[in-house]
């Protein structure tokens, strides 16, 4: 599929001929990376996406020879809206928030106009620019839970170098699909990108080195309500660890089953870091209401 932008509003057209049986919005959302889901909805309900000049549903599956044709104008962008959140934390130096499910941490490029972490923060953070100001690290839109962020750049630098050296100390809570035979066990299963599904991963021994932590807190005839704790910081971890051992996270449509549920049950329970003054702090968010076993 190609792209080339041909005016300033970014008219584009897309081909599909590398895209058999892709939904025409997935397509549109790797092609247009700057824009939100929400607004590529949008842009298919006006019909300023077309396939094959023609409006088109966003769901609609894409055919061999499928010519895609975007047309949107930045000056029809909306203000993103204004988003509230729990704070659970916050002195001078740093805000920690209580994600909802379904919020993301930050955009992804300048044509988003969907709220998110970021811009929640915008307004308490100092000299930092850019759609990821602030954010020291993510949780994906379908997991809920704590998330630190950092109001001036060195603060940004002290808590990332923490994330990087993994001397935070994170743990999940899920609710899993089955009975696990072993209670308390580390997966060390390493993990790459799927190149079939490329917005997935999967356990891949050429992947790179991923162990997770796990604990059953809780058992029903078919759920497991469980605690995971990463050891290391892959992409969809936790998610991808416990499709591989056979007990998928509740609600998740990429690497469980199909489901009506309206949210993954995953949640950031704990986030356990050095503050800048050196003290170390533990953050804890309630697990949601949803998670009964």
């Amino acid at each position: 599929m190609a792209y080339a932008p041909k005016t300033k509003d970014m008219t584009s057209k897309l081909l599909g001929d590398q895209w058999h049986r892709v939904r025409a919005d997935v397509a549109a959302g790797e092609k247009l990376p700057a824009l939100s889901r929400s607004y590529i909805h949008r842009l298919f309900e006006s019909g300023r996406i077309t396939v094959n000049n023609e409006a088109s549903k966003p769901g609609y599956r894409l055919r061999l020879g499928d010519e895609l044709k975007t047309d949107f104008k930045k000056s029809e962008l909306d203000q993103i809206p204004e988003i509230d959140m729990p704070i659970l934390y916050e002195d001078d130096s740093v805000i920690v928030v209580d994600k909802p499910a379904g919020v993301i941490s930050h955009s992804r490029g300048k044509y988003w106009d969907e709220p998110s972490v970021a811009s929640f923060i915008r307004q308490k953070i100092a000299l930092q620019t850019g759609e990821r100001a602030g954010i020291v690290h993510r949780l994906d839109r379908a997991t809920s839970g704590v998330m630190v962020c950092a109001k001036n750049a060195a603060v940004l630098a002290y808590l990332q170098k923490q994330f990087s050296e993994r001397s935070v100390k994170k743990s999940y809570v899920a609710v899993c699909h089955g009975i696990f035979k072993e209670k308390h066990a580390v997966i060390d299963a390493p993990i790459a990108r799927n190149m079939k599904k490329p917005t997935t991963f999967m356990v891949n021994k050429s992947g790179k080195s991923a162990q997770t932590e796990y604990e059953v807190l809780k058992e029903s005839a078919e759920l497991s309500l469980v605690r995971f704790t990463p050891l290391t910081g892959r992409t969809h971890q936790l998610r991808v660890h416990s499709q591989f051992i056979g007990h998928p996270i509740v609600g998740d449509s990429f690497y469980g089953t199909n489901t009506d549920l309206p949210r993954l049950l995953l949640h950031a329970e704990k986030l356990d870091i050095q503050m800048p003054s050196g003290t170390r702090m533990i953050f804890v968010s309630n697990h949601p209401k949803e998670f009964h076993v």
